[in-house]
């Protein structure tokens, strides 16, 4: 009997049907000489520091470096079924061979023998490498099983990576935590991506705008630009020599361009699309593409892969054709994919592109929550997008001389429009536009003249725009998302498994950890710094905040996968730099002191007993000892009506016992309204809220 272990119990069931296997048991499926089960992602991690003794559950800079020796794992508490049953079938005396089924990478091999190992588990093993779900593939894995030997060196690659982790981030963040006094949350991921939000934060401060002109001429209908002149008067002397003078076209150079159909979505790509079109979080989208995981109508998310494997082309054909049929904006179109260029499975690692399933046959759109439907539809868009034709047009540039200045005008005809066509029917169907991309300040009218060296124009008509520079765009979960996916690249070896900061798998979650800590904060769809955010780059050292390390640690952990370096040779490089980072800070400098002090922050009169209200992380509290009066940000009644409590809210209730709020949701019809907010406290542990509409209705609800 072969007991297959797979990640995830939604590649369990693949594997059952691909082998025939439909005895469905308690935590795992049976037949046909097979007992196939899951992990449910990690079941088996590091132990943390307080298992190593007495000394190590309370945070002091005596206990520092923490270096465990030897290592100790755990179970995770929710997950502790799971892994009995793991643990009873590799006990089961008709189980002769164990076959590793996680995904094909380094995680995956590290979460399948942590649980072999932690199960005490010592009979053979093979390793199902594939990245495929269809059933040939799946077959064809089994037929062609590796034993599990041969990634040995692969297994040790993700160990060290993960302790590693553990060892930096436990250390880095109780030293700075004690010596500052309150927790700082320090880690190799965390930290370089808050660095990157306040180095754009520091350089939107430190910016100053300065005015520019630009001069246009009408040229034949197309208008032809100057370059940027920084002088007013200069501008106005420029337009006014023009309209005396006379335009010749010194050049004109024409390009035919092929715009190539973007790629399928990884999950980094799904995410930074739907922050830019929906204004949804990273996590959001994780988890509404999660949840059209579970109702099958979704591949797999968490991937890094923007190809199908070369297997998968039928599939995806149908599938296309079931969202021409299904998706509104694709009515009326011919359409005949072109799939083979979203098939290569060499640029598949442990899971294809994100796509919509064949279940989409079955599925009425219009019976999933809209922010799930809009999921499915971009996902499924992308798709459409990636299988159509190119876009083709001839970019024109002609450049003009007038009064011996140089003017610009650019123009294009489009031969075909491809893949853009369907793009612009997709957006057109959107409620809110996203803004453009780039900066169209030189790009003139579409189908411009055709113009030819030598051709004048008489006095030509000119006006003058006044502009000022811009500073940089604060960054947004999309932006973010791409400066995270590039980090470091350059120096990564090419062949590293990972590039960047993070995985498209962990983003989401080291984004919401730096919101949750405080360190940052959203503004619309704006990331921003906070003060505590700002200092806590500004006291630690470079090496933790940079994607330098990130870089050093993939090209370290490369090598060992290759079989070409020694574990014990990166480990005692991490334990070194551990001791290093401990050593280096035994005390704080006088205005380093106080950097992470709370600020109150005011924002009216408690209705109890008359003291100041202030904000804190959590809740709006009354600062006054014995008074429990306290309203909280995540309270279920602003929870329900999908309605931040934001300060703003939380101030007119203090002042005027009431607070005017637009698009309150109704939990029993689905709809928004306007209305106020009342302030209805009694006194008790609780506050409560009624909402007062405008027809004086009330609906009156207990926190």
């Amino acid at each position: 009997m072969r007991l297959v272990i797979a990640e995830k119990p939604s590649v369990a069931a693949a594997l059952a049907a691909a082998l025939g296997v439909k005895n469905k048991k308690d935590g795992y499926m049976e037949g046909g000489g097979y007992l196939i089960s899951w992990c449910v992602g990690h079941l088996v991690e590091l132990a943390e520091a307080a298992a190593y003794g007495e000394q190590y559950k309370k945070w002091s800079y005596d206990s520092l470096p923490i270096l465990p020796q030897p290592w100790q794992y755990t179970v995770f508490k929710d997950r502790q079924k799971q892994f009995k049953i793991l643990k009873d079938l590799m006990r089961r005396s008709d189980v002769s061979e164990v076959v590793n089924a996680c995904d094909a990478g380094r995680e995956g091999e590290l979460i399948f023998r942590l649980v072999y190992h932690t199960a005490g588990c010592d009979k053979p093993f093979s390793r199902l490498w594939i990245s495929s779900m269809e059933k040939s593939a799946i077959k064809k894995g089994f037929a062609e099983l590796k034993p599990g030997e041969a990634y040995d060196a692969l297994y040790a690659s993700a160990l060290c990576r993960a302790k590693a982790d553990w060892i930096i981030g436990i250390n880095a963040t109780r030293l700075f935590s004690v010596l500052h006094g309150k927790t700082l949350n320090v880690g190799r991921v965390q930290t370089p991506t808050l660095k990157m939000l306040a180095d754009r934060d520091a350089a939107i401060t430190s910016f100053k705008k300065e005015p520019y002109h630009i001069v246009r001429l009408d040229v034949g209908g197309a208008e032809a630009a100057s370059a940027r002149i920084s002088d007013a008067a200069k501008a106005e002397a420029v337009k006014t020599a023009c309209e005396a003078s006379q335009a010749v076209c010194i050049s004109v150079r024409r390009e035919r361009k092929t715009e190539q159909p973007p790629r399928l979505f990884d999950l980094t790509g799904l995410q930074r699309e739907a922050n830019r079109i929906y204004g949804y979080t990273a996590k959001q989208t994780l988890d509404l593409a999660q949840a059209l995981y579970e109702k099958r109508l979704l591949t797999y998310p968490r991937t890094d892969s923007n190809y199908l494997t070369d297997d998968m082309g039928d599939t995806a054909v149908h599938i296309a054709a079931l969202l021409v049929g299904k998706l509104p904006f694709m009515k009326g179109v011919a359409f005949t994919p072109d799939i083979a260029r979203t098939l290569d499975s060499k640029k598949v690692s442990d899971h294809h592109a994100i796509i919509p399933t064949m279940e989409l046959a079955k599925a009425d759109l219009a019976a999933l929550p809209e922010s799930e439907r809009n999921i499915l539809t971009l996902a499924g868009a992308r798709l459409l997008f990636a299988a159509a034709e190119p876009h083709i047009f001839d970019a024109v540039t002609a450049v003009f001389s007038c009064a011996d200045t140089e003017f610009t005008a650019k123009g294009k005809t489009v031969l075909c429009n491809g893949w853009k066509e369907l793009e612009r029917r997709y957006r057109a169907t959107l409620k809110e536009k996203p803004n453009a991309e780039g900066d169209e300040e030189n790009e003139l009218i579409l189908d411009a003249p055709t113009f030819a060296e030598g051709q004048s124009f008489d006095s030509p008509a000119a006006r003058v725009t006044a502009h000022d520079t811009q500073p940089p765009k604060p960054h947004t979960e999309a932006s973010l998302l791409s400066a995270m996916e590039r980090a470091g690249s350059a120096d990564t070896d090419p062949d590293a498994e990972r590039k960047g900061l993070g995985t498209p798998a962990t983003r989401a979650a080291v984004i919401e950890k730096l919101v949750k800590s405080g360190f940052v904060q959203r503004k619309g769809k704006q990331l921003i710094p906070t003060k505590n955010g700002n200092n806590l780059v500004c006291v630690l050292p470079d090496t933790l905040t940079s994607p330098q390390l990130t870089a050093e640690w993939e090209n370290g952990l490369t090598q060992i996968a290759r079989g070409a370096a020694e574990p014990e040779d990166f480990m005692r490089g991490i334990e070194e730099m551990a001791r290093a980072l401990v050593k280096a800070y035994p005390f704080l400098s006088e205005n380093q002191k106080g950097l992470f002090k709370e600020e109150q922050t005011v924002i009216g009169k408690c209705p109890r007993c008359g003291g100041n209200v202030c904000e804190g992380r959590k809740n709006y509290y009354c600062e006054k000892k014995g008074c429990a009066f306290v309203m909280w940000k995540n309270d279920r009644f602003f929870e329900e009506r999908k309605t931040a409590f934001t300060p703003k809210i939380a101030a007119a209730l203090l002042a005027g016992g009431r607070a005017k709020v637009k698009k309150l949701y109704s939990p029993k019809t689905g709809k928004t309204y306007d209305g106020s907010i009342v302030l209805a406290d009694t006194g008790g542990k609780y506050v409560n809220y009624r909402i007062e509409l405008a027809r004086d209705k009330e609906l009156t609800q207990q926190a």
